[in-house]
């Protein structure tokens, strides 16, 4: 799957989604565009699910006929996310077309 990463997500994660092609959005020159547009973009250039630690996203955009997985992180620190990272790799694993996903950090 392709994976694209908000600009909070810890990019040391990449690592441990074997098997997926992973982008951030500053490295696709998207980093300054907001939820809606970069949703769209991402969607348009095939991108299969959104790594974001916005919790606010499914309340300030209309998510119905996405076609892009969203997971949304509880957190965004590196060394709190990377005791689950595992959590990380399972909702990433299980997203389909159109999915929403919290991933709860403890």
């Amino acid at each position: 799957m392709r994976v694209l990463f908000d600009q909070a997500i810890p990019v040391p994660i990449r690592a441990f989604l074997e098997g997926h092609t992973v982008r951030t959005a500053a490295q696709e020159t998207w980093d300054r565009l907001r939820n809606g547009e970069l949703l769209s973009v991402a969607e348009s250039a095939d991108f299969d699910v959104f790594l974001t630690t916005d919790k606010n996203i499914r309340y300030q955009q209309n998510l119905v006929g996405r076609k892009i997985a969203i997971v949304v992180l509880s957190k965004q620190q590196w060394p709190e996310v990377r005791a689950h990272v595992e959590r990380v790799f399972a909702a990433v694993n299980a997203a389909t077309p159109g999915s929403y996903t919290e991933v709860e950090i403890p």
